[in-house]
């Protein structure tokens, strides 16, 4: 009973991920919120928990609305008493070229994965801390952020919810509250859009298989561990690196366009980062890394 005696909401829990979540912290001891902006799948997750001897209440709020991503802590605090984890799952994905995008796709998706994020954080980080016993934050990025193909859109959110982790795990340490990240793959209907996806995921890599992970960081456990972004995909488990600053660091008193151009040519064409999740080389190295090898002899 990892969880017993805590209460959590879960977003976007009518299925996939989210439904794993919630039906899991159920099993561990937890009283869920069920949120679901499909109502009917709410429900339904929320009643299999309670078949089984759980406690769960559903939520068909939207977390894109500052009032009703409130309403879903509200409820958990009305029904069970307290709010003491909060499990940032809700999301939308598409795949589409930057010139095929379309701007309504782009705001609904920046509007549900990182606006819901933050409006439902901050409900619950209010609530966590008016009560004293801080609490923990799980929000759900992606190694997408990292840079994929055709997920532009989705990409960036991911990105600004990892950024978000680390701001917030920074302010919210003193009052208690640990917010964590976590970077998942498995066999769900967002797989299902992506050929490419389908291949790098199979059948056998459940949410449930990524469960594990979202109750640790629920649970007391985890004290002491907070703004992290750590990845799961079924089989591995690691931490993901965080952005720092490269060196060499050059220093001049004013930089202008000619020895910020000498800059790149003597200095940084050597220390250029490759980029994107598949560690793309930057054209300037690919005369490097493209041409066959061949031994350098010394004058």
């Amino acid at each position: 009973m990892l969880l017993d005696g805590k209460a959590v909401v879960v977003t976007g829990a009518g299925r996939g991920l989210g439904e794993a979540f919630a039906v899991h912290a159920a099993q561990a001891g937890a009283a869920v919120v069920v949120n679901d902006v499909e109502a009917d799948l709410a429900q339904r997750t929320a009643a299999n928990i309670r078949a089984h001897g759980g406690r769960a209440v559903a939520s068909g709020h939207s977390v894109a609305e500052p009032e009703q991503a409130r309403a879903i802590v509200d409820l958990c605090v009305a029904e069970f008493g307290s709010i003491d984890g909060l499990v940032n799952n809700a999301g939308v994905n598409y795949e589409a070229l930057p010139w095929q995008d379309d701007p309504a796709q782009v705001r609904e998706l920046i509007e549900v994965n990182v606006l819901g994020v933050i409006y439902t954080g901050m409900a619950a980080a209010e609530a966590m801390a008016d009560s004293g016993r801080g609490g923990s934050i799980v929000n759900v990025s992606s190694g997408a952020s990292l840079g994929q193909r055709k997920l532009g859109a989705y990409a960036a959110s991911k990105g600004a919810v990892a950024s978000l982790t680390y701001s917030w795990a920074l302010d919210m340490e003193d009052v208690g509250i640990r917010v964590n990240a976590v970077c998942p793959l498995a066999h769900t209907r967002m797989v299902w859009k992506s050929e490419r996806s389908l291949r790098n995921c199979p059948p056998d890599r459940t949410p449930s298989r990524i469960a594990p992970l979202v109750l640790f960081l629920l649970g007391d456990g985890a004290h002491g561990i907070t703004g992290q972004l750590i990845r799961c995909n079924g089989p591995q488990l690691h931490i993901v690196g965080q952005p720092y600053l490269k060196a060499p660091i050059l220093e001049r008193q004013v930089w202008d366009s000619e020895s910020v151009q000498r800059a790149f040519d003597e200095v940084f064409s050597a220390h250029l980062e490759p980029y994107g999740l598949e560690k793309r080389v930057p054209p300037r190295l690919r005369k490097w890394t493209d041409a066959p090898s061949t031994p350098l002899r010394s004058a």
